[in-house]
């Protein structure tokens, strides 16, 4: 089924393919080092231009522009402010609610809210390289215990699978 909004799909995908050049990401596969400048610029943009879109629309969910589109706004709101990212949380849950979103968007979302207030993730999603010479780090875990049921009820892997691609990666 074709997306209701295909103007609001195509820029949401042009606007992730800028987000993703910034961060190093070319068309070929290739990976640059990112422009901490130009991923500044264009996350400001995006964020109001997704602003724009859910002010005018709703969240931008899968029905209304597309599978591919709707995770190029929710890529948007991972790289978007702390308060952006709380109010799409609200969002984006309800859209899961509907069936408009992904469980897992949810979960990298609450972790990046989480991870940014400080707090302990749930979903075991987020990262940081605190410059120690070994590479990313999982962010602290609340009731670690748990964390490959929690995972697999929004449908992500084993957390073991997830930091082997997190380090292969970076």
């Amino acid at each position: 089924m074709p997306p209701q909004l295909p103007h609001v799909a195509d820029e949401l995908l042009r606007r992730v393919a800028a987000d993703q050049y910034a961060r190093g990401v070319r068309d070929d596969g290739s990976i640059a080092g990112p422009d901490f400048d130009l991923m500044r610029t264009v996350d400001a943009d995006n964020t109001a231009a997704l602003q724009r879109i859910i002010d005018e629309h709703g969240w931008p969910g899968h029905s209304l522009v597309g599978e591919q589109a709707a995770h190029a706004a929710w890529l948007i709101a991972q790289h978007a402010e702390l308060g952006f990212q709380l109010d799409a949380l609200v969002l984006l849950r309800g859209a899961v609610d509907r069936r408009e979103a992904t469980p897992a968007q949810l979960a990298y979302l609450t972790d990046r809210c989480l991870f940014h207030q400080q707090r302990p993730q749930l979903y075991g999603t987020q990262y940081r390289d605190i410059g120690d010479g070994n590479g990313p780090q999982l962010w602290e875990v609340a009731d670690p215990d748990t964390l490959d049921a929690r995972r697999a009820e929004v449908g992500l892997g084993p957390q073991a699978d997830y930091e082997r691609t997190i380090r292969s990666t970076y």
